[in-house]
């Protein structure tokens, strides 16, 4: 059969459980499919999560673990996704070598877009709509005639400047359904997929006016809707697009993790030249991002990047340029900074629900070695990390790339009609799960690298 897939980037399970009744569209297709919360990856962050969902291996078998991977061995060279770093196949891929009619639009990594059996256009890490974005390179004409300025992302939304940002996202998410159900009438697919970003943008940009519980939280402003008015416009598009869908065509309508309130930041290494993990040369009067230039290596045995969630790399003797950490130590000492970053409280002196990763727990495969040596969730995801040095404290809440109001959480959703699929709750969904459950929608064999079987 034909398969839709309807990528809605960061949409929480609450939009599916408690927002539905408020969009009819949702609902009705709920009703009809199987449905519950997907759990993301490790990291839940877009990349790697939707290469996860379209591969169904882990990110030690993709080849990265975020939008930017450290080159091990050093301390300040780094690889930006691309789509030429991805190492599994994706479920296009697989379709277009068995002949099969594939349309990708916006699924991330998605730069530069690579050759299918259909067409490809590229995802928000597109530099910009002047450069070749989509393949065949002369669908970026058919593209224009159709939408107009094609709009890649809503740029900027770390901002206070709202309103511009709220109607971009708006016009952003407009124009990309309106092409999609261009292509969906116009052209020969087998499997059709779009990743949407404005929810992810939404979050980041308006969830303090939307949560009574955040810790920015306001009231009385032009903004306060901006939730609800968004979701319901977002409900009509799919409406719009459904109603063109036959019923032997499968639908999934998915997200690559949840969202909620962001109750601050942990300055990650300030934390660690405070308990004598780092040392800087000379610490800095003003907030800056560390750099390596910046830090005395001789007495330095970890530093930090920020993000989502806190990536430790250690200074080990034979693998960093001037390392220090005796290869007998590092796993001793890696505990030691689990166990103190696990221990921190919250800014309000309340204990956190800290997590703490070691990457031959959480991945397998091939490139695990390149992942960060530890991973730390702060307090469930609650608190982001910052990476900066020069602050006034290990606590702060801006972010070094401007203002965030939302951070990731684990579970997304997942809903899934299909002739021959029994609608209803399901629980224990993977992203793991995607892939072989759009092979096996599609008649095509599952290969042995995806981790877990079909849903169905």
């Amino acid at each position: 059969m034909k398969v839709l897939v309807l990528g809605l980037d960061c949409v929480p399970p609450f939009i599916l459980e408690e927002w539905a009744d408020r969009l009819p569209n949702l609902r009705a297709l709920k009703q009809q499919s199987l449905h519950g919360r997907m759990r993301s990856t490790n990291p839940p962050i877009t990349i790697p999560a939707w290469m996860v969902a379209c591969t169904g291996q882990n990110p030690g078998q993709i080849g990265f673990f975020g939008f930017r991977n450290r080159v091990r061995g050093t301390y300040d060279q780094f690889r930006l996704v691309n789509s030429a770093l991805v190492k599994a196949t994706p479920v296009w891929d697989l379709a277009s070598q068995a002949g099969k009619k594939v349309g990708v639009i916006g699924v991330p990594p998605g730069y530069p877009p690579t050759p299918v059996n259909g067409f490809r256009i590229g995802c928000f890490l597109t530099p910009n709509i002047q450069t070749e974005y989509t393949y065949p390179a002369e669908l970026k004409q058919e593209i224009a005639d159709t939408v107009g300025e094609y709009i890649i992302d809503a740029e900027g939304y770390r901002t206070e400047d709202k309103a511009p940002l709220l109607e971009r996202i708006f016009t952003m998410t407009e124009r990309r359904f309106a092409l999609l159900r261009h292509f969906m009438t116009t052209k020969a697919w087998d499997f059709l997929m779009v990743v949407e970003m404005g929810p992810d943008r939404l979050h980041h940009g308006f969830w303090r006016y939307f949560d009574p519980t955040h810790p920015k939280y306001e009231v009385g402003t032009p903004f306060n809707d901006a939730f609800d008015r968004y979701y319901k416009y977002l409900d009509e598009e799919l409406g719009k697009t459904l109603a063109l869908v036959d019923d032997d065509t499968a639908v999934i309508v998915m997200s690559d993790h949840g969202a909620k309130a962001m109750r601050g930041s942990i300055n990650v290494n300030e934390w660690l030249i405070r308990n004598g993990y780092l040392t800087l040369k000379q610490h800095p009067t003003k907030a800056a991002r560390l750099k390596p230039e910046m830090v005395d290596w001789s007495k330095s045995k970890a530093w930090g990047w920020g993000g989502y969630h806190a990536r430790i790399f250690f200074n080990v003797q034979g693998r960093e340029p001037e390392g220090i950490v005796a290869p007998g130590d590092f796993v001793r000492l890696r505990a030691e900074v689990a166990a103190g970053l696990k221990a921190l409280p919250g800014s309000d002196g309340a204990p956190m629900q800290t997590r703490t990763f070691l990457p031959e727990d959480i991945y397998s495969g091939p490139y695990t070695e390149d992942a960060p040596d530890l991973t730390v969730y702060f307090d469930d995801l609650s608190y982001r990390a910052t990476e900066e040095v020069g602050l006034d404290g290990i606590y702060s809440f801006e972010t070094e790339l401007g203002p965030d109001e939302a951070v990731h959480d684990y579970e997304g959703i997942f809903l899934l009609r299909a002739p021959g699929v029994a609608p209803g709750h399901r629980t224990g969904m993977e992203l793991r799960h995607v892939a072989p459950t759009m092979l096996k929608l599609l008649g095509l064999p599952v290969p042995p690298e995806c981790e877990l079987p079909p849903l169905f």
